[in-house]
């Protein structure tokens, strides 16, 4: 691959060409979704994409869990139906799943 295909990110190398903002734009609930994600894997619910590997790491879980908390409360009232329905059930799931966690 020619230098011209890559382009250097401050931690990261991308490869291929560059899109442009439109192509790259992400939605509230797939941002939302990818916090959770990274609960879900630090409770152990999921193998670490980097490693394949499934560990628990409890207070990096909390620490995710309560920045979607903290989004969520500043986020009230600002959300679609669909939006909002999909933060309360997501915080719900993972709030019951770390308790669960901790328990073991």
């Amino acid at each position: 691959m020619s230098s011209a295909d890559e382009k250097r990110g401050e931690t990261f190398v991308m490869r291929g060409e560059a899109r442009s903002a439109s192509e790259e734009s992400i939605s509230f609930s797939t941002f939302i979704v990818g916090l959770g994600t990274a609960v879900l894997i630090h409770l152990g619910g999921a193998p670490n994409p980097e490693t394949g590997q499934t560990t628990k790491d409890l207070p990096l879980a909390r620490q995710n869990l309560d920045l979607l908390s903290m989004l969520r409360v500043k986020t009230r009232g600002n959300l679609t139906a669909e939006e909002e329905k999909l933060f309360d059930g997501l915080l719900a799931d993972l709030r019951l799943r770390f308790v669960e966690a901790t328990k073991r």
